[in-house]
């Protein structure tokens, strides 16, 4: 039985072309179908276990199996449904090429009977394949005086497809100049030709762009196209001719030198020599060929300059084509000039105001601006406004002017000088800017006082200060300026220890530098307050007054003064006793100085620089006590001389010194004996020594002993009111009355050793001072101050008595 396939259009009845396909049967074991192309891998092919006769589930059970050949099995059976399926997608072109039949045969084995079936399908042709050409595009050249009814040979189009699927038939796309002619050959294949129809003209087309259609019989009908280019050889009978008259441009104008911006192209139908074409730019009055340059070859037009929209907006160039023989054509070249961002903004002052006074108001005019763009549109289009918070305002006013004004009244005190910045943008991308600077004053009114930068001054100037020597400087500040700001400074007149100030310092009125018209002494006075006043020029002035302390500084400009002893004024010198039987450490005398200096300046220490025997006496460094550093002997001789310096602590330290001359031995009688023994023989009136010295030791104890009897009667009478004095009436209850000094007088020597008790050897008078003492760290009373005048004693007095009480006394006042 035999079944054949009908196919309808579309590859969706594929499937249902092959479950109708047709089992044929031709003699025993021969089974056949027949099943299309391009069926999807699974498709049903034909029932085999039907057609061997077993039920589908027999077929593993007996062992039913495809036998293959050795090639690729197209086929497989479906153990479940007992039906044959493709086992991929066939290809028929594959498989069997242009074949008309394409068979495909396998066998059938069932094993348990051991039968073997041979299987043929045939494999149906579907229009799968369009027609096809070997190239895309074919070139026929053709003269343009080829005679009508020529014929020329194309290219044939393939379709692998077979029967009605396969090519049938070639068109050729409608058109005026050409036909096709196809020719068949005895084996059955076509052959296209294009026939010409009419004659040619290459001025008119120089090529014909024609298609060429193969078609196939299939359904739907597929198609192949071959693009034929039938290309029109011309003769030399036409001018160039530009591809249009007028050529537009529209260029930016920074556009870098150089750049092209457009080329034109003319062309010439005719070919060789006579269709070479030559650009040329027309000689034109102006700028055309400064800016503008034409390439003969290419006809490129580029830039020999910069553009400037601002010089000009439009340029119209004229060029000309001009082919070998000498024919030529015209045309235009309209250029625009695009605009773009390059120009600031300007800001003009038309007008300005320098200064404005600080007490005006707001709304005061200070400028009149103009602003301008050289660019149009929006990159001319300008904002302006003050940069920074100051207080101005732009009004707008006609055009593009504005008002600057004040927004608010101003002050010379807060700001003199506002330098104002005006910024000016445009609308451009990116916008460009334009800073202007005005420089505006306020002037000022005198409305603030002087003021000094401190409440009050302290200046210190060391004393010994040269006259006219600079002291301080003062500064006084005047928020205002110019003449309000001007500071003159003065002192307030006043006077200091009944002299005028005026007289000790003065002022400079412009720099408020304070100089001294004298030179201090840091022992007349220490301080001195001044009042310093300092006036602006307004009108009216206005002033401020400021204290100063001028502090005067000590400078170690004194030396030690020594007290004690003190030589007289007729150049005797003092004698000490010292006695024989002195333990060492013995208190010979004191040496007494002061310093009128203070501080450091006014430290004494006391030094031993020379003596006749050294290392028999010493001085206390601090103390200037003189004592014996061991004990006296009798070889040591009867005048002994000490040469003590006295020195202060200042920076340059000052000293003094002074001769002590000492007699060692235990009574006066004794010194004077030894002293004339050891007087100086050059002296004339040594001969009367003896009887200088005996005179004065008499004068002196009756004296003593009157001044004794006086001070103790005082000391009765002012027992109440002195508390110093019964510390020094304690102090002396076992010693005898003194024939030298009263209560109060042994009282100062005692706190002070202010005292001067001398015995000379080398003249007739001794010598008893009582000065004024001068201590910082000393407290004294003020009546022992009061007697500072000396005791002048005849030494002939001394020496018919030897009172053992003033020898007494006397070796006493030395202990202490």
């Amino acid at each position: 039985m035999t079944h054949r396939l009908r196919f309808r259009p579309g590859r969706g009845l594929a499937l249902l072309c092959a479950l109708l396909g047709t089992l044929c049967e031709s003699g025993p074991g021969q089974i056949r179908y027949s099943v299309p192309e391009e069926l999807e891998k699974g498709s049903f092919v034909g029932s085999i276990a039907k057609d061997l006769g077993l039920e589908p589930l027999e077929l593993a059970e007996r062992g039913v199996r495809i036998v293959s050949r050795g090639r690729t099995q197209l086929f497989s059976l479906n153990p479940r449904s007992g039906s044959l399926v493709t086992a991929g997608r066939i290809d028929r072109e594959e498989l069997c090429a242009h074949s008309a039949r394409c068979l495909v045969k396998f066998n059938i084995l069932v094993e348990d009977k051991l039968k073997i079936f041979e299987v043929e399908v045939e494999i149906k042709d579907i229009n799968d394949n369009a027609p096809n050409f070997l190239t895309e595009e074919l070139e026929v050249k053709i003269g343009e005086l080829t005679v009508p009814g020529t014929r020329f040979p194309l290219k044939t189009a393939f379709d692998p497809d077979v029967g009605v699927n396969s090519l049938q038939s070639y068109n050729l796309s409608p058109n005026d100049y050409f036909s096709l002619a196809v020719n068949s050959v005895s084996d059955g294949a076509t052959y296209p030709e294009l026939v010409l129809e009419r004659a040619l003209d290459r001025e008119k087309k120089e090529v014909h762009q024609l298609d060429l259609i193969a078609s196939d019989g299939g359904d739907p009908i597929r198609s192949g196209n071959l693009c034929l280019q039938v290309i029109v050889l011309d003769a030399n009978d036409n001018p160039p001719v530009f591809t249009q008259p007028e050529y537009h441009v529209s260029v930016q104008e920074n556009v870098p030198v150089g750049t092209r911006l457009v080329t034109v192209n003319a062309t010439d139908p005719d070919e060789g020599f006579n269709a070479q074409v030559t650009y040329i730019l027309d000689k034109m009055p102006g700028k055309i060929t400064q800016l503008f340059d034409l390439n003969s070859v290419t006809g490129d037009i580029s830039i020999l300059k910069s553009l400037d929209y601002e010089d000009s907006v439009f340029y119209e160039i004229k060029i000309e084509a001009q082919d070998g023989p000498g024919l030529l054509s015209r045309a235009k070249i309209l250029v625009t000039v695009l605009d773009v961002n390059d120009n600031a903004p300007e800001v003009t002052i038309t007008s300005l105001t320098g200064s404005v006074p600080e007490e005006a108001t707001a709304g005061r005019e200070i400028a009149l601006i103009n602003v301008h763009d050289r660019d149009s549109e929006q990159n001319g289009q300008v904002t302006v406004f003050v940069l920074g918070n100051l207080p101005f305002n732009l009004e707008k006013s006609i055009d593009q002017y504005y008002r600057l004004v004040t927004a608010e009244s101003l002050d010379h005190e807060k700001v003199s000088e506002y330098n104002i910045t005006l910024k000016a943008t445009d609308g451009g991308h990116p916008p460009l800017s334009t800073e202007t600077h005005i420089t505006l004053h306020v002037t000022d009114i005198n409305d603030n006082s002087p003021a000094f930068s401190e409440a009050s001054y302290s200046a210190y100037i060391p004393e010994n200060n040269p006259r006219g020597a600079s002291i301080f400087s003062v500064t006084a500040q005047d928020p205002d300026s110019d003449s309000n700001a001007r500071i003159t400074y003065s002192l307030t007149e006043d006077t200091h220890q009944g002299a005028p100030l005026s007289s000790y310092i003065t002022i400079n009125s412009n720099t408020g530098v304070l100089y001294a018209l004298r030179s201090f002494d840091y022992e007349e006075f220490r301080d001195l307050q001044i009042l310093v006043t300092a006036s602006d020029s307004g009108n009216p002035p206005l002033s401020t007054n400021v204290s100063m302390s001028l502090f005067v500084l000590d400078q170690n400009d004194n030396m030690p003064e020594i007290l004690y002893p003190t030589l007289p004024t007729d150049g005797s010198t003092g004698v000490e006793l010292a006695p024989r039987s002195a333990e060492p450490g013995y208190l010979v005398t004191k040496v007494v100085a002061v310093d009128r200096d203070s501080g450091q300046n006014a430290w004494l220490s006391y030094h031993l620089l020379k003596a006749t025997e050294p290392g028999l006496f010493s001085v206390g460094l601090h103390t200037g006590e003189v004592r014996t550093a061991r004990a006296l002997l009798d070889r040591d001789a009867l005048k002994q001389s000490l040469l003590v310096a006295v020195q202060d602590h200042g920076q340059h330290p000052l000293s003094a010194t002074v001769t002590l001359t000492i007699a060692v031995a235990d009574r006066i009688p004794d010194v004077l004996a030894d002293l004339g023994s050891v007087r100086t023989p050059a002296d004339p009136d040594d001969s009367d020594l003896t009887l200088y010295l005996v005179v004065a030791v008499a004068t002196v104890s009756c004296v003593f002993l009157a001044f004794v009897i006086v001070l103790l009667a005082l000391r009765l009478r002012r027992w109440h009111t002195s508390r110093l004095f019964q510390a020094a009436s304690s102090g002396l209850a076992g010693t005898p009355a003194s024939h030298f000094v009263g209560g109060d007088g042994v009282r100062s020597f005692l706190q002070t050793y202010s005292h001067e008790v001398s015995l000379t050897g080398d003249s007739r008078k001794s010598h008893f001072i009582f000065p004024r003492p001068n201590y910082a760290d000393t407290l004294i009373s003020q009546e022992s101050c009061e007697k500072s005048e000396p005791l002048l004693v005849s030494q002939d007095l001394l020496e018919p008595k030897r009172d053992p009480k003033l020898l007494e006394i006397h070796q006493s006042c030395l202990n202490v």
